[in-house]
């Protein structure tokens, strides 16, 4: 019978949107955590390593945690955190890095367990996560318009599409630019296949080194980075989208669970997804919210198929347009973008607290290497205790 649901849940939309959600991960992050790599010390066979155990653990958690919560649960690795770790760990070994890893997992683990972060985040108000997911968001709707004026021949076809699409097809609207984009792609000879190398990923294992000063100096950060800046924004998403009832000490028990088991593997950091996550939640993805999870499905099931093929896929997917990717992108979130704004400041009284949330989440600005989203989240909340401690 649960065959038959899921059947029966099945949309090409849904399964376009797992794709995009992966295609646009890969292409615009993986060279951050190449850099990483590097600076751990890493060698070639390591690196590939390191995707098969990304696409592997985030491939286990978005199929397994959105099959059984029915729920688009999208795990990805800590972008911020591969940029932090690449200009942190040059002096260290690949073992010690490796122990930095399992240590924020277990960190992962035992704030899932504890339940303190779902209870904190559930004190925010729907229009200020709102809010926080227009301004994350934001930015990828503007980058459209960016990539219109580098490449305005494939970037406006792929905008007359989504606009001619979304009236007449509105569900696959989506689908349509990713489908026009390949074609623009290569018509106009701005695919790369000669860079494609051909290759399956092996997994290397190295034994963990937990040196304490590096736990601390690199390890914390590592962890608060991904809390402040991919887990918040993760469950804003998936509050701001209609998920508010996920559970979100499970899902972070899981990842965490994951993130031990692949990190000797050369699994970093995993959490919650944002951007990719919005791609897979949003009602292009499918007008029912409770078939949305089909996309999370094969998300994972895409990013399996990632980390198994490893440098082909990674390199396959540098071998598209830049101007391409960040136009699907943008295109991809552009409803979510605006049915956030819609909720952000459909509520007077939570308007100036929720505006003050949305430009400083937009703004990019960052404090002590803790990302926007997080200030966004703390300035508006003392915006609206504030106003309403003044207003008695």
């Amino acid at each position: 019978m649960k065959i038959k649901n899921f059947i029966s849940d099945l949309s090409l939309s849904a399964v376009s949107a797992g794709f995009i959600a992966v295609l646009v991960g890969y292409a615009s992050a993986w060279v951050i955590v190449y850099q990483a790599a590097i600076a751990a010390g890493a060698s070639q066979e390591m690196i590939d390593s390191w995707i098969w155990a990304l696409g592997m653990s985030m491939g286990l958690g978005c199929l397994g945690l959105s099959l059984y919560y029915k729920r688009p649960i999208i795990i990805a690795w800590s972008t911020p955190g591969a940029a932090l770790l690449a200009s942190t760990l040059s002096d260290n070994s690949i073992s010690e890095a490796i122990g930095i890893f399992i240590f924020v997992g277990t960190l992962t683990l035992l704030t899932g367990l504890s339940g303190w972060f779902d209870a904190l985040t559930k004190r925010i108000p729907l229009p200020l996560a709102s809010a926080v997911l227009a301004g994350i968001l934001f930015q990828f709707g503007l980058n459209i318009f960016t990539s219109l004026q580098s490449d305005p021949l494939m970037v406006g076809i792929m905008l007359i599409t989504f606009l001619f699409a979304k009236r007449c097809l509105p569900r696959y609207a989506t689908v349509a630019v990713l489908f026009v984009g390949f074609i623009c792609g290569y018509y106009f000879d701005l695919i790369n296949l000669e860079q494609v190398r051909w290759s399956l990923a092996t997994p290397v294992w190295t034994w963990p080194e937990f040196n304490l000063s590096l736990l601390i100096g690199v390890g914390l950060p590592l962890f608060i980075v991904t809390m402040t800046s991919q887990n918040i924004p993760g469950i804003a998403i998936l509050r701001a989208t209609g998920h508010s009832q996920a559970p979100v000490s499970s899902i972070l028990s899981w990842t965490g669970v994951l993130n031990i088991l692949f990190a000797p593997f050369g699994a970093f950091t995993l959490n919650l997804a944002a951007i990719t996550a919005a791609i897979c939640a949003s009602e292009e993805a499918h007008p029912d919210p409770d078939k949305r999870y089909i996309a999370g499905v094969f998300a994972g099931a895409f990013n399996i198929l990632a980390g198994i093929c490893g440098a082909t896929v990674v390199s396959l997917f540098a071998a598209f347009p830049a101007a391409m990717i960040t136009a699907l992108a943008g295109l991809a979130l552009l409803g979510i973008i605006g049915a956030s704004l819609q909720s952000t400041f459909e509520q007077p009284d939570y308007r100036d607290a929720a505006l003050i949330t949305f430009i400083v989440t937009a703004s990019g600005v960052s404090f002590f290497d803790i990302a926007s989203a997080f200030w966004g989240i703390t300035i508006g909340l003392s915006t609206l205790y504030i106003s309403r401690f003044t207003r008695t």
